[in-house]
C-alpha cells in the first residue's frame, strides 16, 4: 500500500527543491472529503488517490499534477467544492481538479452519448492544460489494477473504452509502459481464453528464455567491446497484447510466433546508434523489410530509435532497438520527460511539434456537432501509425499507415483537397486509392472547378480527409436542398397567388419555419427540399382555413392521417412518411428513418439489408407512437402437415386475434407436406406474437416465419 511519505520520497528524488508542505496538506484535505468512503473491494477510498498520485511522480510530474491527484476525486465523491480547493491550493490547483472532475452536468439520453460527452470535456480540459489528461490517465491505470471487483457487465465495458481510447492515448503521449499495461490489463478482461493461453505459453518457456536473453546479451557485449562501444543492453519477452496483435492480424497461432523477444540498447549518442546497427548487422543476419529509422524519421509523439530484425542465435528471430540514453527516457516516460509547464502557455516550441494532433482534435471537437462523427475522427487518430511521405519542395509530412494521395492533399490543405484530380508519385501518375509507403515523393495535381466525391470516403484514412470531405458534402447537400425546396414552393405558391418574396419581406415564412421547429427560412426551404415536408404542408400554414379550396383541404389533411402518423419524427408530428415495402415494418420492430430526396421520410427496420445503402446523413432518429391504433401488413409462410382442416385452423387462429387476412396462397408436395402464405393486417408486434405462438400449437404445423419483402 502506497503511503504519503513514499510520494514525497518520490518527488524530492526528481524535484529536490519540492513544495512537501503542499503535499502534505493535500493528503490530509483529501483524507477528510473521503472519511468513511470504500472502494468495492473494501479498502479505504484514500487508497485510490494516493495511487494516482503515485502514478503521476512515477511519470516525473510537478507538485500541482500530484496535488492533484490526491484531490482528483473530491469535487465528485464528497462535499467539496471548486471554491474550497481554489481557497486552500489556489487557482492552478482547482483548475486542475475540476478539469479532471467526471460529473456531468448536461443532460444526456445514453451512457454512450455520456461517454461522448464526457471526451469533449476531456479534449477542451486538454487544451487549456495537458496535466488534466495526464492525471486522468493516472486515475484510470489504477481503476484498471481494480477492475475484479466490478461486474462482468462492467469490466468489459471499462476494459474497451480503455483499450479504444485511454491506451492509444498514452501511446501519443509516449508513456509507452503505461500504455502496454493498459492494453495487456484490458485484454485480460476482453478476451481471456486468449489471455490465458499466451500468459500460460510464455510462463512455460521463462527458464529457456531467460536463459536464451542472457546469452544473447553477452554476445552482444562481446561484439560492442571489440569496436570499443560502450552499451547498455537488455531483453525481455514482448507483451501478451503485443502477441495476440500479431497472431490476429497475421492469422498465426501463438506456436507460429518466434520474433517474441526485444533488446534493447542504450549508446551515449546519435553517432553511436549508427555504428552500433552496423556492428548488429555485420554479425547477424538482418531480415529483409524490417528496418525503421525512428532517429531520422521520429514518431509524432517524438519517439525515436533504430528498430531492426535479425535471425539471432539458433536462428530465432528477434527485435533490436537501438536508442541513446535521451531518447530512452523520452520512450519510457513520454512527454514527463521534457516537461517544463509555463503559466499562460499551452506547450512550448517543442511540444508545439509533438501536440500538432491534439490541436487538430481540438479543432474538431469545435466543428463537428454530431457525437458519432467526433469520436470516429478522435479514435482514427489515436490508432494511427504513421508512414513517412515528401512534399516537391522535401518537405517530410507523417500520415496514418494506409493514407492515401488525397490524404496527402488534405494535410497540405483543405482547398489542395477539395480540387485534388490525380497525383504523382516519385514522378509517375498513380490512382487517387494508390497507398502511399514510407520515403514516396507527392505531387498533388489540381483542377480549380473540381469537386470532392463521396467516393472518396471508401479510400481515406486520416481524419482531417474524412473531415472535411463530409463537411463539404454536407455544406454541398444542403445548398442544393435550399435551391429545390425554394423552386418547389414557388411553383406551388404561384398557384395561388402567393409568392416567396413577398412572404418573406412580411415576414410569414420566418414564423411558419418556426411553427415546423426549424431554426431559420433556409432551414425550411432545406426540408422541403429534402421531401421531410412538402410544399402542400407549408402553404396549408398560409392559406387561412376559410379560404382554403376543398381540393387542398383534402390533400393537406391526407398529410396528416394514416399509419404515418404512427411514427414520431425527433419530436415532431405530421411528416410525410413511407413505410418500407422491402421490410414491412411493425410496431415494436426496431426502425431507422431515411430521408428520400422527393419522397419523404422512409422508414426501415433496423436489421433491413438496404439501410447499408443509404447515406448516414440522411438518416432521422424515429420511433413509434404506441397511441395510435392502424394496421400493418405482414406475411407469414407456415408449413405443416398436409391433413384435412389445417388451413380451417390456422384461420380461426387468425379471426380470434382479430387478424384480418388479406389473401392465402396454398400449395401441397408428394410428400405430404403443405405451405401457406397469408398475408394478414396486425396492429403491433404483441400480436403477431401472439398469433404466431397460437399457430405453432396447431397439430400438424411444422414452422411459422415472418417473411420481409413487398406485399
Amino acid at each position: 500500500m502506497v503511503r504519503i511519505n513514499d510520494i514525497v520520497d518520490e518527488i524530492l528524488k526528481y524535484n529536490p527543491q519540492a513544495d512537501v508542505e503542499i503535499l502534505q496538506k493535500a493528503y490530509v484535505f483529501s483524507a477528510q472529503a473521503h472519511k468513511g468512503q470504500t472502494r468495492l473491494s473494501g479498502e479505504p477510498y484514500l487508497i485510490h488517490p494516493l495511487e494516482v498520485a503515485h502514478t503521476l511522480t512515477r511519470m516525473n510530474l510537478d507538485v500541482p499534477s500530484v496535488v492533484s491527484g490526491l484531490l482528483h476525486d473530491t469535487l465528485e465523491d464528497s462535499y467539496v467544492s471548486k471554491e474550497e480547493i481554489e481557497k486552500y491550493f489556489g487557482n492552478e490547483i482547482a483548475e486542475l481538479v475540476d478539469g479532471v472532475t467526471k460529473i456531468s452536468k448536461i443532460p444526456l439520453k445514453t451512457s454512450e452519448e455520456s461517454r461522448v460527452e464526457n471526451f469533449r470535456k476531456m479534449i477542451l480540459a486538454m487544451s487549456k492544460d495537458i496535466r488534466v489528461i495526464l492525471v486522468k490517465l493516472a486515475d484510470r491505470y489504477h481503476n484498471m489494477q481494480t477492475l475484479n471487483f466490478l461486474s462482468p457487465e462492467k469490466q468489459i465495458e471499462i476494459a474497451k473504452e480503455t483499450i479504444e481510447i485511454y491506451a492509444p492515448l498514452a501511446h501519443r503521449l509516449g508513456i509507452e509502459w503505461m500504455k502496454e499495461e493498459l492494453e495487456d490489463t484490458s485484454f485480460k478482461y476482453l478476451k481471456p481464453a486468449d489471455y490465458r493461453v499466451i500468459a500460460d505459453k510464455i510462463a512455460r518457456k521463462k527458464k529457456e528464455r531467460d536463459e536464451y536473453i542472457s546469452e544473447v546479451i553477452g554476445v552482444l557485449k562481446e561484439r560492442f567491446e571489440q569496436f570499443h562501444l560502450n552499451a547498455e543492453i537488455s531483453g525481455r519477452a514482448k507483451r501478451l497484447y503485443s502477441i495476440y496483435r500479431k497472431m490476429t492480424h497475421e492469422s498465426l497461432n501463438i506456436d507460429d510466433i518466434y520474433d517474441i523477444i526485444a533488446f534493447r540498447v542504450v549508446v551515449n549518442s546519435i553517432k553511436e546508434c549508427y555504428e552500433a546497427l552496423g556492428i548488429v548487422h555485420a554479425f547477424f543476419k538482418p531480415i529483409p523489410g524490417k528496418f525503421s529509422d525512428y532517429i531520422a524519421l521520429p514518431k509524432a509523439n517524438m519517439y525515436q530509435s533504430l528498430h531492426t530484425k535479425i535471425i539471432g542465435p539458433y536462428g530465432e528471430k528477434i527485435e533490436i532497438q537501438i536508442r541513446t540514453h535521451e531518447m530512452h527516457k523520452i520512450a519510457e516516460e513520454g512527454i514527463a520527460a521534457h516537461w517544463k509547464y509555463k503559466e499562460g502557455k499551452m506547450f512550448d516550441a517543442k511540444e508545439d511539434k509533438i501536440f500538432a494532433w491534439l490541436r487538430r482534435i481540438i479543432e474538431w471537437q469545435q466543428e463537428l456537432k454530431d457525437n458519432k462523427e467526433f469520436m470516429e475522427v478522435f479514435k482514427i487518430d489515436l490508432f494511427s501509425d504513421e508512414v513517412y511521405v515528401f512534399t516537391p519542395k522535401g518537405d517530410v509530412r507523417d500520415l496514418p499507415k494506409g493514407a492515401t494521395p488525397i490524404d496527402f492533399a488534405y494535410a497540405i490543405h483543405s482547398e489542395l483537397g477539395h480540387r485534388c484530380v490525380g497525383a504523382k508519385v516519385n514522378g509517375k501518375l498513380v490512382p487517387l486509392r494508390y497507398i502511399l509507403k514510407s520515403g514516396d515523393s507527392v505531387e498533388i495535381l489540381t483542377n480549380p472547378t473540381h469537386k470532392p466525391s463521396k467516393d472518396w470516403l471508401n479510400s481515406v484514412v486520416t481524419s482531417k480527409a474524412k473531415t472535411k470531405i463530409r463537411q463539404w458534402i454536407k455544406t454541398e447537400q444542403r445548398e442544393q436542398s435550399i435551391e429545390l425546396g425554394r423552386a418547389l414552393l414557388d411553383k406551388e405558391m404561384a398557384k395561388h397567388d402567393k409568392s416567396i418574396a413577398k412572404l418573406l419581406k412580411s415576414g410569414e415564412l420566418q414564423a411558419i419555419s418556426k411553427d415546423f421547429s426549424l431554426e431559420t427560412v433556409e432551414d425550411l426551404f432545406a426540408s422541403v427540399g429534402y421531401g421531410l415536408y412538402t410544399p402542400l404542408q407549408v402553404l396549408g400554414k398560409i392559406i387561412p382555413e376559410s379560404e382554403k379550396p376543398s381540393k387542398l383541404k383534402t390533400l393537406i389533411s391526407s398529410f396528416k392521417k394514416g399509419r404515418d402518423s404512427a411514427i414520431k419524427v425527433q419530436g415532431i408530428d405530421g411528416l410525410v412518411v413511407r413505410f418500407a415495402k422491402c421490410c414491412n415494418p411493425i410496431p415494436g420492430d426496431k426502425i431507422f428513418g431515411f430521408i428520400t430526396r422527393g419522397r419523404g421520410l422512409t422508414i426501415h427496420v433496423a436489421d433491413c439489408p438496404n439501410v447499408h445503402t443509404y447515406d448516414e446523413q440522411r438518416q432521422v432518429e424515429v420511433s413509434w407512437q404506441t397511441n395510435k391504433d392502424f394496421t400493418y401488413p405482414v406475411r407469414l409462410k407456415i408449413v405443416g402437415s398436409d391433413r384435412k382442416g389445417l388451413l380451417s385452423d390456422i384461420s380461426s387462429i387468425m379471426a380470434s386475434n382479430k387478424a384480418n387476412i388479406i389473401s392465402a396462397q396454398a400449395m401441397t408436395y408428394p410428400d405430404r407436406s403443405a405451405a401457406g402464405m397469408y398475408e394478414i393486417e396486425i396492429g403491433n408486434m404483441s400480436q403477431l406474437q401472439k398469433i404466431i405462438k397460437s399457430i405453432q400449437k396447431i397439430k400438424g404445423v411444422r414452422s411459422v416465419e415472418r417473411i420481409r419483402g413487398t406485399v
